[in-house]
C-alpha cells in the first residue's frame, strides 16, 4: 500500500508510470510531474477506469474514501463512471438554475425576439438590480415570501408602480424557468393584490387651446438648435411619441405619399405605425432635411450627425422657454391633441389609432388600422390647421391693461 511519503517522493520519467495502492487504486505519474488518481474496476463484464482527481489536492486518505464510495456503488449495481457523469450534469444544471442565471437567459431571449434595446435595459435593471437578493438562490427553491420581501422593499421606497412592474417581470422569469424544466410553479401568482396600487400620475400637458397656441408660437421662435425646434414642432403635429420623433430616419419618410412609416422595432407596441404628414409637417421636414445630409437621422444631435437628440433635449428646451416641469413635458403634446380633438367631437377610434394605442382585440386592431386611415389623414391635417389657428389667436390676444 502507498504512503504519502512515497507519493511525494516519486519523480517523473520519460513515460507515465503507476504507483499501486491496492484494490484497483493507483497514482498515474505523468512525464510533466502531474500525479493523477485512478481506480480500475469491472462492470458488466468490462474493465473500466474512474478518474478520482489530482494529488495532493485529493489526498491519499480521500482517494481511498472515494474508492470505497465507488465500491459501494458497484455493490448496488451502479457504474461509478456513469454516476460521476450524472453528478456533474446535476451540478451544472444547478449552477444554471439560479434565479440570476435564468434571468440572464431570459434577457437574451428578449433581445433575440426583437424587443427594443431600451426595453431590455429597463428589464435588466428590474431583474438584476432590484431583484438582486434572489440572484444566487436556486430558482426552484424560491418561495412567495422571498419574492414579497423584495417587492415590499421597492414599494416602501415609494415606487409602487415599479414594484408592480417588478412582480410581473419576476413572474415572466419563473414562467420561462417552468418551460425549461427548472421550476414547477410561479411564486408571484399568490402575490396578486399583495402590493399597493400605483398612484396614477398624469403627465403635465397644456390642453387649453389658447395656451397651446402660445406654446407653439414660443417653439416657432425658439432660437436653439434647429433640429430641436423641428422635433418639438413635429411632435405636436404628428401626435407621436418623443422617442419616435427623435429616432426619425430619412428612409422612413415618403415625400411623394406624405407618409412617415415607423418600423416595428422602433415603436413602443412593437408593430409598424404609419403617420400621415400634414402640409405643415412636410414643410418642416423639407426645411430641416439638409441637416441630415451626412447621415440617416432626420433630427440629429448638435454633437454628431450619427446620434439622435437626447431623451431630455425637448424637456430642457421647454424649461428654457419658461414652462415648468409640472406644466408641460414632451409627452404632453399627445395628451393635448387627444383632449382637444375629443372635446371637439372627432372620432375617438381614429384618435386612438393616430396615437398608436394598442387595441387588446387583435381583429379589431387590424380592422382599425385599415378602416381609419382616411380619417387619420384628414384628422392630422385638421389638427395641424387647428394649431395654426391657436397660434393666430395667441398672437392676436389683446394685452392686459
Amino acid at each position: 500500500m502507498l504512503t504519502d511519503r512515497a507519493i511525494r517522493g516519486s519523480k517523473p520519467s520519460e513515460k507515465p508510470y503507476k504507483l499501486y495502492d491496492g484494490a484497483g487504486l493507483y497514482v498515474l505519474v505523468q512525464p510533466n510531474g502531474a500525479k493523477l488518481w485512478r481506480f480500475r474496476y469491472g462492470f458488466a463484464g468490462k474493465e473500466k477506469l474512474l478518474a478520482i482527481g489530482h494529488y495532493p489536492g485529493v489526498s491519499l486518505a480521500l482517494a481511498r474514501e472515494k474508492r470505497q464510495d465507488a465500491e459501494r456503488q458497484l455493490s448496488s449495481g451502479v457504474d461509478p463512471s456513469v454516476q460521476k457523469k450524472l453528478d456533474r450534469l446535476a451540478a451544472e444544471h444547478a449552477a444554471n438554475s439560479t434565479f440570476g442565471a435564468v434571468v440572464t437567459e431570459h434577457l437574451e431571449n428578449m433581445r433575440a425576439n426583437g424587443l427594443a434595446e431600451t426595453t431590455v435595459i429597463k428589464n435588466r435593471w428590474l431583474l438584476q438590480v432590484l431583484a438582486a437578493p434572489l440572484a444566487s438562490r436556486p430558482i426552484a427553491d424560491i418561495t412567495p415570501i422571498e419574492v414579497l420581501d423584495v417587492l415590499k422593499r421597492v414599494e416602501k421606497s415609494g415606487r409602487r408602480e415599479t414594484a408592480n412592474k417588478l412582480r410581473g417581470m419576476i413572474g415572466s422569469v419563473f414562467r420561462y424557468a417552468i418551460v425549461t424544466l427548472r421550476a414547477t410553479n410561479d411564486p408571484t401568482a399568490p402575490l396578486r393584490g399583495a402590493l399597493l396600487k400605483p398612484k396614477v400620475q398624469h403627465r403635465p400637458a397644456i390642453i387649453d387651446e389658447r395656451q397651446l397656441g402660445a406654446l407653439m408660437v414660443s417653439i416657432d421662435e425658439f432660437d436653439g438648435w434647429p433640429t430641436l425646434r423641428a422635433a418639438m414642432q413635429l411632435l405636436a403635429l404628428t401626435m407621436t411619441r418623443p422617442g419616435d420623433v427623435r429616432g426619425m430616419c430619412r428612409s422612413e419618410i415618403d415625400f411623394e405619399k406624405a407618409l412617415w412609416r415607423i418600423p416595428a422595432e422602433r415603436t413602443k407596441m412593437r408593430r409598424p405605425h404609419d403617420v400621415p404628414l400634414s402640409r405643415q409637417a412636410m414643410a418642416i421636414l423639407r426645411d430641416i432635411w439638409p441637416f441630415s445630409d451626412f447621415g440617416n437621422l432626420v433630427l440629429p444631435s448638435i454633437r454628431s450627425s450619427r446620434k439622435p437628440l437626447s431623451e431630455n433635449a425637448m424637456n430642457a428646451a421647454l424649461r428654457r422657454m419658461g414652462y415648468a416641469k409640472d406644466e408641460m413635458v414632451s409627452h404632453g403634446f399627445r395628451a393635448a391633441a387627444s383632449t382637444i380633438l375629443n372635446e371637439r367631437g372627432f372620432n375617438p377610434d381614429a384618435i386612438e389609432a393616430a396615437l398608436a394605442h394598442q387595441d387588446k382585440n387583435v381583429i379589431r386592431r387590424a380592422y382599425n388600422r385599415a378602416t381609419y386611415w382616411p380619417e387619420r389623414v384628414k384628422l392630422l391635417q385638421t389638427w395641424a390647421d387647428l394649431i395654426d389657428e391657436f397660434k393666430t389667436a395667441a398672437l392676436t390676444r389683446p394685452r392686459a391693461a
